[in-house]
């Protein structure tokens, strides 16, 4: 028989995740899905938990038995199974937090990413010069060579945008961020340029919110948004004082994706936006 795994990767988790989902949704108990599945109440739990890997038809059997009868949800969730599949994330495992792999892996897997940011430089947009600051400003402090794991990490996940096909990438970044100061002026006027060279990338947009445009509601925290390859698989990363929050609830998505389209709306468009940034580059 086999032995639930100790660890799960994130897609697994989600997959479990989305068929307890269907399952409260159909009404049913834990051990009334077993006894419809041909499981153990048990068996449905680690299932659900992602500790037990399950096949692409088992999900579509579960699927049936719950009543489900979005096609392209069951067959996104089906994509889900099938042996761990191990990514370049996990050397970091004994170094970095579980959270920060498993956003990790939802970030490599997305379709398309969205996000705005008040405070930071967004990670996949920083350079090694700009990360390697801002890890050195950290509470508690941290050791050099923990800074370097968390600069190679960072710069490791920025291959995502340069893929032989890349998902889009928009992002919204404050004027606060832009002026932030990490590092001297140098590393400052490097990654204002970095911005623009990226920018220039066919599936990259970023825009600019200046101050004078007044202020949107992030509550400060920078937002991540991950498009699955449906909606229902979407999912948004806080950044938070205790790390990387993940939110998968639809409510929760909603709400993100609302205050996305408002930051959008108060941005520049991406060409301005470039000016803006090429501006605060000379005026340093």
């Amino acid at each position: 028989m086999p032995q639930p795994s100790p660890l799960p990767t994130a897609r697994r988790r989600r997959l479990g995740v989305e068929l307890r989902r269907l399952r409260e949704r159909a009404d049913l108990s834990a051990t009334q899905a077993a006894a419809l599945i041909g499981a153990t109440q048990s068996r449905v739990s680690n299932i659900e938990a992602g500790r037990y890997g399950v096949s692409a038809e088992r999900v579509r059997t579960i699927a049936r038995h719950y009543d489900c009868t979005d096609e392209p949800l069951i067959e996104t969730l089906a994509t889900l199974t099938g042996e761990r599949r191990r990514g370049w994330w996990e050397e970091y495992q004994d170094i970095l937090s579980l959270r920060m792999l498993d956003l990790t892996e939802v970030e490599h897997h997305a379709t398309a990413l969205r996000v705005a940011h008040v405070i930071n430089i967004p990670g996949l947009l920083q350079t090694t010069d700009h990360a390697r600051a801002l890890f050195g400003h950290t509470v508690p402090p941290l050791k050099p060579h923990e800074i370097e794991h968390r600069v190679s990490h960072r710069i490791k996940r920025q291959e995502i945008l340069h893929r032989e096909q890349p998902p889009p990438y928009t992002a919204i970044i404050h004027e606060a961020a832009l002026r932030m100061r990490f590092g001297d002026r140098a590393t400052i006027r490097a990654q204002l340029h970095h911005l623009n060279e990226v920018g220039e990338l066919d599936h990259v947009t970023i825009t600019v919110i200046p101050f004078d445009n007044g202020p949107f509601h992030t509550s400060g925290q920078g937002i991540d948004y991950f498009h699955g390859p449906v909606q229902q698989l979407d999912t948004v990363q806080l950044d938070t004082d205790h790390g990387a929050e993940l939110i998968d609830a639809p409510a929760q998505l909603e709400r993100y994706r609302q205050i996305l389209d408002r930051a959008e709306r108060a941005a520049l468009p991406p060409a301005k936006s470039r000016d803006f940034i090429t501006q605060l580059t000379q005026d340093l």
